[in-house]
């Protein structure tokens, strides 16, 4: 599989776009570890407190997705489960498990890249976060480096298909 290419310094103009970047480092090692490459960083006071990424085959956990890990870590690094002052960046929407971990944990903020047409649960799919919580309000921008985030996607795919279609002509 191809290594993809992450947006270059002088192209980051903002604060979203260079924790998005840090994300896109995770999604890396996840294409690496032939994961789906998704990758994720929670911010806290402007410091990068958690990563994380697909780690689904590695460990033969559906649950072992780059938000669910990054939050897990997180609480443990607050000695908290409530994530209060902290923003999550994804490369990707997140699917309806993620998006519910993130409401239980008290995030602030999402910040996502890639749409997911297939289980988005910010509109792409289905949308949790548009029925208002009657606990807690997540703020939520979408879209940031959203061709950077879809590239390793848009490859892996691409080479999985490959793979299949080899597989299936005997080769």
């Amino acid at each position: 599989m191809q290594e993809f290419l992450l947006p270059p310094l002088d192209q980051i103009t903002t604060d979203d776009e260079r924790f998005m970047r840090e994300a896109l480092k995770e999604a890396l090692k996840a294409s690496k570890a032939k994961e789906v490459p998704v990758g994720c960083v929670i911010v806290k006071d402007n410091q990068i407190i958690a990563r994380g990424y697909n780690q689904v085959e590695l460990l033969k956990d559906a649950t072992a997705h780059a938000e669910i890990l990054a939050i897990t870590s997180a609480e443990s690094v607050v000695d908290n489960w409530r994530l209060k002052g902290c923003t999550l960046y994804c490369t990707l929407e997140p699917c309806l498990m993620c998006a519910g971990a993130m409401l239980l944990s008290r995030l602030d903020a999402l910040v996502w890249g890639a749409p997911d047409i297939r289980l988005g649960a910010n509109g792409s799919w289905i949308d949790i976060f548009s029925t208002k919580h009657p606990l807690h309000t997540l703020q939520i921008r979408s879209g940031v480096l959203i061709e950077w985030c879809q590239q390793p996607l848009k490859q892996f795919f691409q080479q999985r298909r490959k793979e299949n279609d080899a597989r299936k002509n005997g080769e």
